[in-house]
């Protein structure tokens, strides 16, 4: 999802709770906050030696300890004043990928892609979920583009690959 498409569905949806799943049936805590919004810019190179470039905006959500037991969500209106505020300040890439860095005492910190979203009676609810690593450089290395996993050999040292 997109930055512009993320604030558009705040803005549909202001008067409804947004509510975070990160993993499939486990939510973020009520008691979650945003704490940053980070503008990146990545520039990469993969093991076929080729180049890439691209922007991300990553929010990040935080539990609060000292809200636990808290009972309500924040609000889509909330959230798109906050992003809104941030905005001003240091102006997001709209037209480029969202991600939510999350994590809690039982989850690990990871950068979660948008997956769908949904709306509920009064809830925005936003699925995310982890994207896999790949190889880019598919054609290089020598693994089938259908193929879920790398064998070992596909990239072994010497192949021209790694």
């Amino acid at each position: 999802m997109k930055t512009s498409e993320f604030l558009n569905l705040l803005k549909q949806n202001s008067n409804k709770a947004l509510v975070f799943e990160y993993k499939p049936g486990v939510l973020v805590g009520t008691n979650y906050h945003i704490t940053e919004v980070k503008n990146i810019s990545i520039e990469s190179v993969d093991c076929g030696a080729g180049t890439d470039a691209w922007k991300e905006t990553i929010i990040q959500l935080w539990e609060s300890p000292s809200e636990l037991g808290k009972r309500e969500y924040m609000s889509a209106y909330k959230a798109l004043g906050i992003l809104n505020k941030v905005n001003k300040i240091k102006p997001m890439e709209k037209e480029v990928e969202v991600k939510f860095e999350y994590s809690n005492a039982t989850f690990h910190t990871a950068q979660l892609y948008v997956l769908s979203h949904q709306i509920k009676e009064d809830s925005l609810i936003v699925h995310l979920g982890v994207e896999k690593t790949d190889c880019k450089a598919k054609e290089t290395c020598g693994v089938p583009e259908t193929s879920e996993q790398t064998t070992e050999t596909a990239c072994a040292p010497g192949s021209g690959c790694c």
